[in-house]
């Protein structure tokens, strides 16, 4: 029975995971070798709860209850000891990856399962970075995780249904709707996800048309909630070039990066973390203006 659950990496997805998982009732901590970035965390999920309270999603009573199962830290090996479940939600780098799943490997309960927030990469090959294939797992959220409804489970070569079952069961629990898939790369939510971004990227470079004009047609025109480019300056532009690369990799020439896309993230506009994406979120604008607008078409 899942009753702790440890979250590593208190970015964007691990602080929206951590809010939901107290939420639904688990213990719930979050590690991070950086305090600021736990300071920034507890802000933001302070944020959120205070909103659920204002929409009348959260009663005052229930964000004090799930307030009092959440807590921070920055000594990974202390916490992994009470934990029954392990969610891995760093940066989607192999090398980081690898590092914190050895780390979990040493330190966490031989009854405990391994979850990797990821969006492409191999479940499988993140498995082997520690020795019980079986028991890991990728639990795929999407961002904002309090207010999308999906979480994607992807099995591994060696996942067992035992496994599958409990991480359904949690995810249930954490108020969301579930897939459960087997293992190819980009699963299916982010190859099709990464092919629209990419081609509206192509789109603007080629002078198709503006950024906002694109958007507005795939929302009215496919009903899609949010725009390429809107979506790409929330997941952040890096992040989209990082998954792009990977399935251009492992699945070929349709997932080759536009240019532009490239040339955003080398001038660092990685989107709202940064201030500037495909939109300026400086501005007093609040969703944000367009930047730029001569260079979108060169």
């Amino acid at each position: 029975m899942i009753k702790n659950i440890l979250i590593v990496g208190s970015g964007i997805m691990g602080r929206g995971i951590a809010y939901i998982s107290a939420v639904a009732g688990f213990n719930t901590t979050v590690v991070d070798v950086k305090p600021v970035a736990l300071d920034s965390a507890k802000e933001e999920i302070e944020i959120i709860f205070e909103r659920g309270i204002e929409l009348g999603k959260l009663l005052e009573s229930e964000s004090i209850l799930a307030k009092n199962r959440l807590s921070f830290s920055t000594n990974l090996a202390e916490v992994a000891r009470e934990s029954d479940l392990i969610i891995e939600a760093v940066t989607e780098k192999h090398e980081i990856k690898e590092s914190v799943f050895k780390q979990m490997e040493e330190y966490a309960p031989a009854h405990c399962y391994f979850a990797t927030n990821t969006s492409t990469m191999s479940p499988t090959l993140i498995a082997s970075y520690g020795r019980r294939p079986e028991k890991t797992i990728a639990m795929h959220f999407f961002n904002p995780v309090h207010k999308m409804p999906l979480v994607e489970i992807i099995r591994g070569l060696e996942t067992s249904v035992e496994t599958t079952e409990v991480i359904k069961e949690v995810s249930k629990k954490m108020g969301k709707e579930v897939v459960v898939i087997n293992e190819f790369p980009g699963f299916v939510t982010s190859r099709i996800s990464a092919l629209v971004g990419n081609e509206a990227f192509y789109m603007l470079q080629e002078g198709v048309g503006k950024p906002e004009e694109i958007d507005k047609a795939i929302k009215l025109g496919l009903n899609f909630p949010m725009g390429p480019f809107e979506l790409a300056d929330l997941v952040g532009l890096d992040t989209r070039l990082n998954n792009l690369r990977y399935l251009h990799e492992k699945l070929g020439e349709k997932y080759r990066p536009a240019p532009l896309l490239e040339q955003y993230v080398s001038a660092g506009r990685l989107g709202r973390k940064s201030g500037k994406g495909v939109y300026d979120y400086n501005s007093t604008s609040k969703e944000g203006i367009i930047i730029n607008e001569r260079s979108s078409y060169s």
